[in-house]
């Protein structure tokens, strides 16, 4: 074979293949789940090359990947397998290209995969086997929970609304969902691809006090014998409304605490103003004790206890000395620091005194005693 017959080949194998795809083809989901016990759709649509078929003169035949005469899905239902009869049942139009297959009572062998065969009533007798495009199917022995969407906090006496929905591939028996409160329910189904449905139950009720931390349960019940009724459950806790109390009863309280921080806060200034007055009072009465008693030392002669007695004593004593002359029975009263002449003075011993003597003058002193108190406190 040389080059330009390869190229040949290799473009027309290319060009038919384009062809033939165009004009036959289906389309299904490679992979789908299924619950065991209950049942599946396995969606699938076709085309074929001739002028469009009514119904009646399209067979639809769906059989096992690996063999041919395994059929699952016949018109003729002497033609189905004996595990397979009465399970299977085609949902779709064929005049409209719908070749959806429903298969009941799922089993854990059932895990395919399927493909689909057409066969048109025409004179040439077109048929055509896609077992290149084949469908396989996962099982799933339990259910899952549905999803239950809600607020935590709802308001007393405004309406609460909760969702509660659930996924599964079998829209021509749709699953139960039921719940646990009383209230106005809405059903809702919708096909969100794939192979895949969505029922969902819309529960709206209006909250009561009583219904405080209680719990709203939603279950869900799949066709057939499915091994338990899974339930979703979701806690709630009501805001109750407010009302004058709700008002009234935290502004006293927060009145109420603020007069009794005042009332305390005034207590503690008082005190403490007490506490310094009293402070003051005592210092002032020590200072003023103090002082007397100094005073009266100092008056007395005591000039120890007094700070720089003895220093300030010793220098009037200086001062003194030039006042005055001390001599036993006689005192000479001089000016300032003029110079004097002492006259003789007779001695007592010799000259008696008396005080009825007419030259006595009350300015006389007798300074034995006050000599001798000068010399006690002072040093000349």
């Amino acid at each position: 074979m040389d080059v330009l017959t390869g190229l040949f080949l290799y473009w027309l194998h290319i060009f038919c293949t384009g062809v033939f795809a165009d004009v036959w083809k289906v389309t299904v989901e490679s992979e789908m789940q299924a619950l065991v016990s209950s049942c599946v759709v396995l969606p699938c649509s076709f085309k074929y090359p001739v002028q469009e078929q009514p119904s009646d003169r399209i067979r639809a035949i769906w059989h096992m990947k690996d063999n041919g005469n395994d059929i699952i899905f016949h018109k003729d239902s002497t033609r189905v397998k004996d595990s397979f009869k009465g399970r299977t049942k085609l949902i779709g139009s064929l005049g409209a290209l719908n070749c959806s297959l429903e298969i009941y009572k799922v089993k854990n062998h059932d895990n395919g995969p399927y493909c689909f065969r057409v066969e048109l009533e025409t004179s040439k007798k077109d048929n055509y086997s896609f077992v290149e495009n084949c469908v396989s199917i996962k099982m799933i022995e339990q259910a899952s929970k549905p999803e239950l969407q809600a607020e935590q906090s709802v308001q007393e006496g405004e309406p609460a609304v909760f969702t509660c929905s659930v996924w599964h591939t079998c829209p021509s028996h749709q699953p139960t969902l039921t719940w646990n409160h009383t209230g106005k329910v809405i059903m809702s189904y919708k096909n969100i691809g794939h192979g895949n449905w969505e029922t969902q139950s819309v529960l709206t009720f209006t909250p009561k006090k009583e219904d405080d931390h209680s719990a709203v349960a939603c279950k869900v019940k799949h066709y057939g014998n499915v091994k338990g009724e899974m339930t979703a459950t979701h806690r709630i806790f009501v805001k109750e409304q407010a009302t004058l109390s709700h008002i009234l009863i935290p502004t006293i309280s927060g009145l109420g605490a603020a007069l009794l921080v005042g009332v305390l806060c005034f207590l503690i200034v008082m005190r403490f103003k007490k506490r310094i007055a009293d402070l003051e009072s005592r210092n002032d009465n020590g200072m003023r004790s103090r002082l007397s008693r100094l005073s009266r030392r100092f008056r007395s002669g005591d000039s120890s206890s007094v700070p720089g007695g003895r220093e300030q004593r010793r220098g009037q004593g200086h001062q003194f000395d030039r006042k005055f002359y001390v001599k036993a029975n006689n005192i000479c009263t001089v000016s300032g620091n003029k110079p004097f002449s002492k006259a003789r003075m007779p001695s007592p011993k010799s000259v008696a005194k008396s005080y009825s003597d007419s030259n006595y003058d009350d300015d006389y002193i007798n300074t034995a005693d006050l000599h001798m108190k000068l010399y006690e406190n002072d040093t000349f």
